[in-house]
């Protein structure tokens, strides 16, 4: 499966000391296993050997951030944040570890740390506040929610902080987790917004990848070892051929008929962002 991380050609940010910049505004499988036991692959190679390896693409940003300006929103000493180089929703995102003990593992074995668990969800919910920053930058001219608190705010007589309109929690509209069988070598992040909309997406399973159990949420590590999410077999059915397509807004099944699914998605877009 292609993932916008399948590529990595740029990325880089302000050291942490400094203020980052605004970079939104510049631009804003596995083979089926004979065994239903069978679990995910726990660790990948220490170091990267072939650097002309497209699964080893985000190595580059990991190890010197600096270098890509275009492609790095922000990083410090443990993190770096890359836009996906394809996206799969108007906001995608990717967060990836810095610390070389941990980046080369499967997420299930790496956020069975405790600390490093810890960590990551603390980096995880700060990327996701600017995520969903950006979101509302494209989006709140449509909101119908939004409208309503600008109006408020811009009244004679506006209400106190506490009176006005809430307006819209775009933080509700970004999704934060890992795939069961992530397409990189190295351990990466996804901060995606709801929406699917993307020229990227062009398979049903880059659809079925971010919209059914494949998609592992952040919250929900450490998984349990007997949690059916870690099997091979489980998970070879969710991006499958006989698995279906389903609107994550209104639970439409459009069964394999991936053209259609994009054109009601079309449709769920206009009605989404005017929310």
């Amino acid at each position: 499966m292609k993932s916008a991380a399948d590529s990595s050609r740029d990325a880089c940010s302000e050291p942490a000391h400094k203020k980052p910049r605004n970079a939104f505004t510049e631009l804003m499988a596995a083979k089926p296993s004979s065994s239903p036991l069978r679990t995910t692959r726990q660790v990948r190679t220490d170091e990267p050997t072939n650097l002309r390896d497209p699964r080893n693409g985000l190595y580059a940003y990991v190890k010197d951030p600096k270098a890509y300006p275009k492609q790095v929103v922000r990083f410090n000493d443990d993190f770096v944040l890359i836009r996906d180089a394809w996206p799969k929703a108007i906001v995608h995102l990717l967060l990836l570890p810095r610390n070389p003990s941990k980046y080369v593992l499967h997420p299930h074995e790496a956020l069975k740390d405790p600390g490093f668990l810890a960590l990551c969800r603390a980096e995880a919910e700060d990327c996701r506040k600017l995520a969903a920053s950006e979101l509302a930058r494209q989006l709140q001219q449509y909101s119908a929610s939004q409208h309503k608190r600008t109006e408020a705010m811009l009244s004679e007589d506006p209400p106190t902080p506490d009176q006005l309109p809430p307006g819209r929690d775009y933080t509700a509209d970004i999704r934060v987790g890992f795939h069961a069988h992530p397409s990189m070598n190295h351990l990466h992040l996804h901060i995606i917004s709801r929406d699917m909309m993307s020229p990227s997406m062009k398979h049903p399973k880059h659809y079925n990848s971010f919209n059914t159990d494949f998609f592992l949420p952040l919250n929900d590590f450490p998984f349990a070892e007997d949690d059916v999410r870690r099997t091979v077999a489980y998970q070879n059915v969710r991006i499958g051929k006989e698995q279906d397509l389903i609107c994550w807004r209104c639970d439409k099944n459009f069964g394999r008929q991936f053209k259609k699914l994009k054109e009601h998605l079309d449709e769920e877009f206009t009605e989404w962002k005017s929310e």
